[in-house]
């Protein structure tokens, strides 16, 4: 990082905090209720986010606020019951001054690390008192920032000059909360009477990072195409890269046409490439035939008529004779190679495949010195780490087609335990072990830690880190710069988001994702009704710039498939050719499973548990679960939770059927199926989906249930059948959920039930809904029994015993959005 940018990035994170730690936290909290009760008009001084910018300051001018809306949120969103954070009492050490910013030092005990897990960058309210909501209005409290968490104590950042209240002007308001506060940190006074008490907010790191590259815009790659959303020079022909023929054969071969044009138009050399990838297109093999592809390229300029410009050679020598020159050529045939004396232990400097071809020769003559340098980014670590673990499962192509791992390292929390390997903290443990220094270094301040890992991602080729990650210290230090960044699930992130990863400087940009799939996460009801959960690809895409979408579709039954082709990708969704036949299931015998159903639960209602802002439908609950049990009653192959999954928008809603699931079945339902919800289970599938969508009430919207793109998520995760469960009456009055009950009714698909509900499976209503209604055996061959609930529930018990989870699903939980409201 050069000294011009580090002293930019530094005064623009000032800036950010300053604002930050001024404002009132009860101010906060009361603006939030009268927002959400509608009181508050949320107009002033916000523009809406729009498709092109006139210049940067326009740009910025758009977001800013909106960004500083979103922080305000998240400070003031009510926590869970199990996120509920305990007053930890703390005494002032020590006290220093930054320029405006106060440095108070205060006691932080070992026990608290289970209680509030305090990290640097976390936001915490400071007291003088400890209160609780609906107190008395203490007189002396403030925001401070934990700078640094230190043995037995905290560095905190406090600024207590007064409070802006306006962030174009800077202008600054006095107010006695910050005098008391500055006057308590300062006096003379005894430890006792420097008593406060402190509370854990959020944490502000992610959204700090989007703010710094907002503010570094102009000096970002490509800031007039971002600004634009137009590529004034398109890339010629002569700019374009190619790939080896062998590579170029085989792309051909194992990819379909839209994959194949989307690879393609990688190699163009444009600076952004969008790929829209809808449910079940191979967007993740896209992206490794990206990675085979960009890393093996050549400019078009090496080629001649479309093949790399041969070498000419002399007559051909006599076998002996070749030995004779091979021996010379390379001595270490016969004796140690000399070029390990200077090669690192693990056998490569990085430019070469090192894992699975140790017995293969390196290929010399591969023009190997224009392989890229790869960024791989993502939202969340899920969603990044399904691609580490398809990268190390599935290899990455050389010219000759020969499949390899090249050097790569996961940044970041949390990896998940199949790609371990990959992951930064074990690779410095490795380093550690290898170099012998072990426990003597690793407790030098993480130093020494450091280092090694700036020296490991300086080693790799492909870089894969959550968006958040890619703008923390470690990609400051690197030595080497990225060629090219890949954002998976781009249409999942805000765009200030997306702009942390381009601050570490690239040649080219690929967006992959589906606006039409679950949207970014915003908080603020204000920043939302702006635009501000608008992400770049979306934003791209409507001011017209090209998108390459796949096309064909290889996980869902084609009944299942054609209303989102419809309704979403103007019907351009195709079918494999043999996605059908693939998806075809026994339980598709009865029509009322599969492949696609609606079940009008009419007399159902919605509810709110006291304390919380998610909803229940208790009577979709006690539905479900006979549904559930009448399929795994007939069809006991789905008693695992690797083929059934039961899905909700609704917090609440999930966590009551894994309530009333353990209450039936006396397991818990992780062991043999898996309940979550709808935005939890992106980018993932099961061979049957059962959806409920809680809303049932008269007269009242439906939620963001409304939000097309979750109806479009929560309806294409299932391979072979897709069972929603909902209120039609209600669901009607959305556009979209209006088309799904009018072509479940024209398929004969759409069920209405009334209680008592046991009597809609009971043996006389599933005899009358076999597809088969002559007599004759089912076609698929496989024979079809009930068993009462007695046996299942001691069939799913022994079940559960053995059945373990699948160690490839990287959604369980609630969505795993990154930053304040997630992981990081």
């Amino acid at each position: 990082m050069t000294v011009e940018k580090q002293k930019f990035e530094e005064a623009s994170t000032s800036r950010f905090y300053k604002f930050i730690l001024s404002w009132d936290y009860f101010r906060l909290l009361k603006d939030s209720t009268q927002v959400k009760n509608k009181k508050k008009k949320a107009s002033l001084g916000f523009r809406e986010v729009k498709d092109t910018y006139k210049d940067v300051e326009d740009y910025i001018a758009t977001f800013e606020p909106l960004l500083f809306e979103e922080v305000k949120a998240q400070i003031s969103q009510k926590k869970d019951d199990d996120e509920v954070t305990e007053w930890n009492m703390r005494l002032i050490m020590e006290w220093s001054k930054d320029d405006e910013f106060y440095i108070p030092l205060v006691t932080y005990e070992h026990k608290e690390e289970n209680e509030s897990n305090i990290s640097q960058n976390d936001l915490l309210l400071l007291s003088k008192e400890e209160f609780k909501e609906g107190a008395h209005m203490p007189t002396t409290y403030a925001f401070a920032l934990v700078e640094q968490r230190q043995k037995n104590a905290l560095r905190l950042k406090m600024y207590l000059v007064g409070e802006i209240i306006d962030t174009k002007t800077n202008a600054i308001e006095s107010c006695k909360r910050l005098d008391n506060m500055q006057k308590l940190i300062t006096s003379s006074k005894s430890a006792i009477e420097k008593r406060l008490f402190s509370l854990k907010i959020c944490s502000l790191s992610t959204i700090a990072r989007e703010y710094v590259a907002l503010q570094s815009i102009s000096s970002l790659p490509f800031k007039d195409l971002i600004i634009t959303a137009a590529e004034k020079n398109s890339a010629s022909e002569d700019q374009a890269w190619k790939i080896p023929r062998p590579l170029h054969e085989h792309i051909k071969e194992c990819h379909n046409e839209s994959q194949i044009l989307a690879i393609y138009a990688g190699l163009s050399h444009k600076s952004f490439v969008l790929i829209q990838g809808p449910p079940g297109t191979g967007k993740t093999q896209t992206i490794l035939g990206f990675l085979s592809a960009l890393l093996h390229a050549t400019p078009a300029a090496l080629h001649s008529k479309g093949a790399l410009c041969e070498v000419k050679r002399a007559p051909e020598l006599p076998i002996q004779e070749k030995y004779n020159h091979w021996c010379r050529a390379s001595p270490w045939l016969v004796g140690a190679n000399p070029r390990d004396i200077i090669m690192p232990v693990d056998g490569d400097d990085g430019f070469f495949p090192s894992t699975g071809n140790e017995l293969r020769p390196e290929v010399v003559d591969s023009v190997r010195k224009y392989r890229v340098r790869v960024l791989v980014c993502a939202p969340s670590n899920s969603a990044l780490d399904e691609i580490v673990f398809r990268i190390l499962q599935t290899g990455i192509l050389d010219e000759n087609v020969r499949a390899y791992t090249p050097k790569i390292v996961r940044i970041g929390l949390k990896p998940h335990s199949s790609i371990q390997s990959v992951s930064m903290d074990y690779l410095v443990q490795q380093k550690e072990c290898e170099s012998g220094t072990g426990k003597q270094k690793r407790g030098a301040a993480g130093v020494d830690n450091d280092s090694i890992r700036a020296a490991i991602a300086d080693e790799a080729v492909i870089v894969c880190s959550t968006l958040s990650f890619s703008g923390s210290a470690l990609f400051s230090k690197l030595k080497r710069g990225f060629d090219v960044v890949i954002i998976d699930e781009a249409a999942q992130a805000v765009e200030t988001a997306t702009l942390v990863p381009l601050a570490n400087g690239c040649k080219q940009v690929f967006l992959v994702g589906d606006p039409v799939q679950l949207p970014a996460t915003v908080i603020s009801p204000v920043a939302a009704e702006f635009g501000y959960g608008t992400s770049l690809f979306q934003r791209f895409q409507r001011a017209g710039y090209p998108v390459h979408m796949l096309k064909t579709q290889y996980r869902m039954h084609p009944e299942i498939r054609r209303f989102p082709s419809e309704e979403f990708y103007d019907g351009d969704l195709q079918d494999g050719s043999d996605v059908e036949q693939q998806t075809k299931r026994v339980w598709h015998d009865y029509c009322c499973f599969g492949p696609f159903c609606f079940f009008d639960i009419h007399e159902g209602k919605e509810s709110q548990p006291s304390g919380s802002g998610s909803l229940v439908n208790v009577d979709e609950v006690e539905f479900v679960l006979l549904m559930y049990h009448k399929l795994v009653s007939k069809f006991p192959e789905l008693r695992s939770s690797s083929q059934l999954a039961i899905i909700s928008p609704y917090r609440y809603q999930v966590k009551l059927l894994k309530e009333r699931f353990a209450e039936t079945f006396g397991v818990e339902s992780k062991q043999v199926v898996d309940i979550n919800t709808v935005d939890g289970f992106q980018g993932r599938e099961k061979d049957v989906v059962i959806f409920s969508c809680v809303r049932a009430s008269k007269g009242k919207s439906i939620g963001f249930l409304s939000d097309f793109r979750r109806m479009n998520v929560g309806i294409t995760r299932a391979r072979s059948s897709v069972l929603v469960v909902g209120s039609a009456s209600t669901l009607r009055n959305d556009k979209h959920w209006s088309n799904l009950m009018e072509s479940a009714e024209k398929k004969g698909r759409l069920f209405k039930v009334s209680k008592p509900y046991a009597s809609f499976f009971d043996d006389e209503s599933m005899e009358n809904m076999k597809v088969n209604k002559e007599g004759e055996q089912p076609q698929h061959g496989t024979e079809h029994y009930d068993m009462d609930i007695d046996t299942v529930v001691h069939s799913i018990q022994g079940d559960a015993d053995q059945e373990q989870p699948d160690d490839n699903d990287y959604g369980d939980g609630d969505a795993d959005i990154e930053g304040d409201f997630g992981d990081e």
